[in-house]
């Protein structure tokens, strides 16, 4: 049973069952983890969210530290297995005004907690980058979009993207269409990835099943990975 079945009418599953979309486009023979933005602004904190669903007006809460177990497991096989891990880190200041079109959207006081927020912007420690590891900067939704994040894949000569974080329906899903995009072949874990809201991840997730990504259990992407590191 897929993830997003519960949300599913009858004229919805007979569209997915006959639109010719869905299609395994599968692994190639060099891929690279991506984690994107496993920071404490989207994920939360630890204390507080055993206080409540969710710590800040940004953070996701206890589905967001879930995933979180289920990257650590990834990013730990692909050291071993030597499979490049790359992190996105978006970074909010107050300079950006000028040409931060997503302020637009948010209410005063949510701008305000991310850019002042002891420890918003950093890599919860859970998944702290390890020597050897990449981690870009970016200020919009892509990992793609203003980064040198083409010239990294290209210079490891990356084919597929495993691409794990935060959220969904938000930044996953822009990296996700431009990976596409971009023709590399591309996987998301299913358990390794969050969402705020519980309708937006599973709609974001069958989506980009059917058209730009292979959206696969956690352990059919550890078996992949584990076979292509022994190739």
């Amino acid at each position: 049973m897929a993830i997003w079945d519960d949300i599913l009418d009858e004229r919805d599953r007979h569209v997915v069952a006959t639109c010719g979309f869905g299609a395994i486009r599968g692994f190639g023979d060099k891929p690279a983890l991506l984690i994107i933005d496993a920071q404490y602004n989207f994920v939360g904190e630890k204390a507080a969210i055993e206080q409540s669903l969710t710590e800040t007006p940004t953070g996701i809460g206890q589905d967001a530290w879930k995933a979180v177990e289920r990257i650590a497991e990834l990013a730990g096989e692909s050291r071993k297995l030597g499979i490049p891990v790359v992190y996105t880190v978006c970074k909010r200041t107050e300079e950006d005004r000028v040409y931060d079109s997503f302020r637009r959207k948010r209410f005063p006081e949510v701008t305000k907690t991310m850019m002042t927020k002891p420890r918003g912007a950093e890599i919860v420690d859970e998944l702290a980058p390890q020597k050897g590891d990449i981690v870009v900067l970016k200020k919009y939704p892509s990992a793609f979009f203003g980064t040198p994040m083409m010239t990294i894949l290209n210079s490891l000569h990356v084919d597929t993207l495993i691409i794990t974080g935060f959220v969904t329906s938000g930044c996953v899903r822009a990296t996700v269409v431009d990976a596409a995009s971009y023709n590399f072949n591309v996987i998301i874990p299913e358990e390794a990835v969050s969402d705020r809201i519980a309708v937006s991840h599973k709609v974001n997730l069958l989506d980009m099943h059917l058209k730009y990504a292979d959206v696969m259990p956690m352990a059919d992407v550890m078996r992949a990975i584990r076979a292509t590191g022994r190739s």
